[in-house]
């Protein structure tokens, strides 16, 4: 018999968030947002490789048959623009590319590339996973009994971690 399990998120203090994806605006271009989506499989998997960049964790995500993101947690801000701007990362060398594609004219609309990124203070965040193994923000920063967070969403939200500099509970 199994027994049912809640978990919360580990983190503590502030949660980096990056939301990016593509929206395919022409089927028929596939020659146009096919690279787009190669690249972010690519810079995603460099991540992977190299954890010191500071991406902790990403879901894959599908708004509908046209729209694609990935949800990612990062260690910092900083780590954040740190890979957004290492001329060593492939995050460089495609906004490059897709730089000198708009300067010669030869971006039409075909596919669409967005981002927001945000970062949240301690205090502003809580999580609440039920039956499920460590996903989203508990995937970043593990995940803890329920318990330890408080039974309830108030509870959670008021937990400051030493990190924090607040109390506890």
């Amino acid at each position: 018999m199994s027994v049912a399990t809640r978990t919360t998120a580990d983190a503590q203090g502030d949660v980096v968030v990056l939301l990016i994806g593509m929206r395919v605006n022409h089927f028929w271009a596939v020659h146009q947002w096919v690279p787009v989506m190669l690249a972010m499989f690519r810079m995603l998997a460099e991540l992977r490789k190299d954890p010191g960049r500071g991406l902790l964790s990403r879901v894959l995500l599908t708004a509908s048959p046209r729209t694609y993101y990935v949800v990612q947690y990062w260690a910092s801000k900083e780590k954040l623009y740190a890979y957004a701007g290492a001329p060593d990362a492939f995050h460089h060398q495609a906004w490059a590319r897709l730089n000198r594609l708009e300067r010669e004219g030869r971006v039409r609309g075909h596919v669409g590339i967005w981002h927001e990124a945000y970062v949240v203070p301690e205090g502003s965040y809580e999580a609440i996973y039920g039956d499920m193994p460590a996903f989203g923000l508990a995937a970043a920063h593990g995940q803890v009994p329920l318990a330890e967070r408080g039974r309830y969403a108030k509870d959670r939200y008021a937990y400051r971690s030493a990190r924090a500099g607040g109390k506890t509970g």
